[in-house]
This record gives structure tokens, C-alpha cells and sequence, in this order.
């Protein structure tokens, strides 16, 4: 691994531990040329994926601009890093799982909306309204239709139970 302080390619694993949610390894490194430290995680990666942008062009995949992505939708909202993470992986198992080594903008921007809705409301309709390009108002309160259509479970009364 090279070093991001002296650019170095002898570098020294200190410690390794799994991440809090089992899906990463965490390593501490330091780097014998210059002493630098700093930390490496490494992930599973079940394939290469590219992706098919809107103008027809084909990418790599990055799983880090999701992350950039999420991250903006979820700004200033309180939500556990553990919960973000665990969707963000979700979203990559998905399309590392669709069979395909290659996937569409759309396909990751519906599932991150999907994983988002679950997540936090409001971040859902920021990410939607940069994915799906609002223009005007109304589009933001055809959104808030949706989310307020969509059942919800009050857990502060007991399901109605119905007799046939």
C-alpha cells in the first residue's frame, strides 16, 4: 500500500481488526520510509461493475460517490453512521448480485432512493430531487404525496386485529 504522506510503497500493517459491521477489514498501517500513519479498509468485491451512464458512456463503478452522494442527501439529519453503512452496502450487494457486470445510473439511483426512504424522509426527497431533476414545486409535493400514501406503523397502539 502506498503511502499518502511520502508516496512510499513500503508500508507495515500494525493492526487489523473487522469493522463494526463485520463487512470490512480495518487496518493501521505505517510507512517504514517516513513514519507516516493511517488506516486502510478493505472490502469484498464479488465482481467488477460498470456503469451505464444516461449519455451512453461506460464508467467504473465507484462505491466511494455513493457514499459522496448519501452523505449530501443526509446532511445535518441524525442519523447512526451504522445505519447508512449498512444500506450503502446493501445498495452494492444488490448490483454485484444482479448477474450483470455492468448496470444503468438509474438502477443505483432507485436503489438508493429505496434505501433511503427507509432511512430519512427528508433525505429522500433531497436525493430525489436532484435524481429525478425538479423544476418546480409541484414536482417536490408530488413526492411528499407519495411518502404521506405510504403506511406507516404507529407503534403506540396494538394492531387492530379483523374477525372473519
Amino acid at each position: 500500500m502506498r503511502c499518502p504522506y511520502c508516496g512510499s510503497d513500503d508500508t507495515q500493517v500494525k493492526d487489523s481488526r473487522p469493522s463494526g459491521d463485520n463487512t470490512s477489514i480495518r487496518r493501521r498501517r505505517v510507512c517504514t520510509a517516513c513514519g507516516g500513519r493511517f488506516t486502510t479498509f478493505e472490502r469484498i468485491q464479488l465482481r467488477e461493475l460498470t456503469v451505464l451512464k444516461k449519455s451512453g458512456r461506460r464508467v467504473p463503478f465507484d462505491r466511494d460517490k455513493l457514499v459522496r452522494s448519501v452523505q449530501v442527501a443526509l446532511r445535518k439529519r441524525q442519523v447512526e453512521p451504522d445505519r447508512v453503512e449498512r444500506m450503502i452496502n446493501g445498495v452494492v450487494r444488490q448490483l454485484e448480485s444482479t448477474g450483470d457486470g455492468e448496470v444503468s445510473s438509474d438502477q443505483i439511483g432507485l436503489l438508493l432512493m429505496e434505501g433511503l426512504k427507509r432511512l430519512d424522509d427528508v433525505a429522500y426527497v433531497r436525493f430525489a430531487s436532484v435524481y429525478r431533476d425538479f423544476r418546480e414545486a409541484k414536482d417536490f409535493e408530488s413526492v411528499l404525496d407519495e411518502l404521506s400514501k405510504e403506511p406507516t406503523l404507529d407503534l403506540q397502539r396494538p394492531p387492530v386485529k379483523v374477525e372473519d
